[in-house]
């Protein structure tokens, strides 16, 4: 049998079962078998397998162990890549070994698989790990075929505690107690949000009652050998939280905010109220002041009224008519301006303007805030194999982010649910343009379920950015039989707070 007729074997035909929506699922949508098969004038000389992981969309870890042989004889040795999802088998390549770490990297086309993310963070002694690939005592138990080798499957977990790390021959490991055989090489070892810490490479031999061990290369030396080898990963070094738990805290975390604002607009009542008190009795005050000034003034009028009208009598009974006249008309007008000043006098009641709202005015969802940056807020978010870099957002009138993509009404927020052609992955985006919130709540799916719901969103027609109200409330409907489609909890909720881009 020669290489060129190896390969149809390696394509054959299979079904992968589907995952269930939890971290260790998600993450086992990256694990693949390699398989390696070595031929000698057209003869099969050997047969190997072992575990791997998807550190890229087109890339793989494994030990190199696993591939040694294919990486000395490229020309006689095959490595097959087969996914834990999916129809078929794909060929792949060693570019970068490292014996010391018993590290490889390989590439392969035709598939692009969900990468699995390493774990940065501190990890104690006692925590829970799992271990996932294909052991091989449980292939010989179930394998009727080479064939059934090179068929998808959905790879064996099982768990243990991390039980400390140790050298072996100058490389990090860890220890744990997680069960594995042979066929576990390569495969990853997972923190409890599924978060890569190892990779299994070696095992203890329990004789006469001895317990077993197994050991994975350390993440450091993982992240050594990719960063080596040019290669990007994704790292997250996030406490491991349950999305129950976060849920509830940000749930908390809202209604405790809710409560302060409720408290901070009481607050604001009662000092406004207070203020408004303070004023009135300070303007009753004056209000009295001008009004008794208005009233002595007066008096003080008609007094003189009264005087120059005395005055006058005496002028006018000693002959002096014109001066008498002069007096008498001083003396009217006096009078006249004592009864207007009395008449037109302050009721002494106050003059107060309307009381202003202390509640600041609501904000416009519809309206436009233009440019944003969006920061991770790590105490609100549940993060597993996402970046925490800032996101750059666009958001203008009647919901349209970034000048393409259409979110409907929500109340006074707004939703668009993303689920992409390739990515398996769905992201149901939140923003609220009040609190300028920006939430991304990601479901990390199998292959069947990503199925479904393409052919939801198959049904929806709005594409762009629509003023139409009409057209905004059919995509709400169309998203929330997607969103009836999504299993009970996801696996990610990332919020960010939005600030006006600079």
């Amino acid at each position: 049998m020669t290489i060129r007729w190896l390969l149809p074997l390696l394509l054959l035909l299979g079904l992968a079962a589907p995952a269930r929506a939890d971290d260790i699922s998600a993450s086992a949508r990256g694990v693949v078998r390699v398989v390696t098969i070595a031929v000698v004038d057209d003869e099969v000389v050997g047969f190997g397998h072992g575990s791997g992981f998807a550190v890229a969309p087109n890339r793989i870890v494994t030990n190199a162990h696993v591939v040694e042989l294919a990486a000395r004889h490229p020309d006689n040795v095959v490595i097959g890549i087969v996914p834990s999802e999916g129809e078929k088998s794909f060929q792949g390549k060693v570019i970068a070994i490292d014996a010391a770490r018993d590290l490889a990297l390989i590439e392969f086309e035709g598939i692009s698989l969900p990468p699995l993310a390493l774990y940065t963070g501190p990890f104690d002694e006692g925590s829970s790990v799992t271990a996932l690939g294909y052991p091989g005592n449980v292939d010989l138990a179930t394998a009727r075929s080479s064939a059934d080798y090179i068929r998808p499957l959905s790879p064996i977990r099982s768990e243990g505690v991390f039980s400390g790390r140790r050298a072996m021959a100058d490389a990090q490991v860890l220890l744990h107690t997680a069960g594995i055989a042979r066929g576990n090489s390569g495969g990853p070892l997972l923190d409890p949000c599924g978060r890569v810490i190892g990779v299994n490479s070696a095992l203890t031999r329990g004789e006469e009652g001895d317990t077993s061990f197994g050991f994975a290369i350390a993440d450091v030396e993982l992240s050594t050998f990719l960063r080596a080898a040019g290669q990007p990963f994704a790292a997250v070094g996030t406490p491991c939280t349950s999305i129950a738990d976060q849920l509830r805290q940000d749930n908390d975390a809202e209604a405790m905010a809710a409560a302060e604002a409720t408290r901070a607009r009481n607050d604001a009542v009662a000092k406004a109220a207070e203020q408004r008190a303070a004023a009135l009795i300070k303007a009753r005050d004056e209000a009295q002041r001008t009004r008794e000034n208005f009233i002595a003034l007066a008096a003080v009028l008609l007094a003189i009224a009264v005087l120059a009208l005395g005055a006058a009598g005496f002028f006018e009974l000693r002959g002096h008519r014109p001066a008498a006249l002069w007096v008498a008309g001083g003396s009217a007008l006096a009078f006249v301006a004592a009864l207007a000043i009395f008449v037109t006098r302050p009721s002494g009641e106050p003059m107060l303007p309307p009381a202003a709202s202390p509640i600041a005015p609501t904000v416009n969802s519809d309206a436009a805030l233009g440019k944003l940056v969006c920061t991770v807020l790590p105490q609100r978010s549940r993060v597993t194999v996402s970046s925490l870099a800032d996101v750059n957002l666009d958001w203008q009138e009647d919901g349209c982010m970034n000048g393409r993509t259409q979110y409907a009404e929500n109340g006074s927020k707004w939703d668009r649910i993303l689920v992409p052609s390739q990515d398996q992955t769905v992201s149901v985006l939140q923003f609220d343009p009040a609190t300028k919130l920006y939430t991304n709540t990601r479901y990390l799916l199998s292959s069947a379920q990503m199925d479904a719901a393409r052919k939801i969103r198959s049904q929806v027609t709005v594409k762009t950015c629509v003023p139409d109200i009409a057209a905004r409330a059919n995509l709400a409907t169309q998203q929330a039989a997607i969103r009836a489609a999504l299993p009970p909890l996801p696996n990610e909720r990332i919020v960010y707070s939005c600030k006006s881009a600079p």
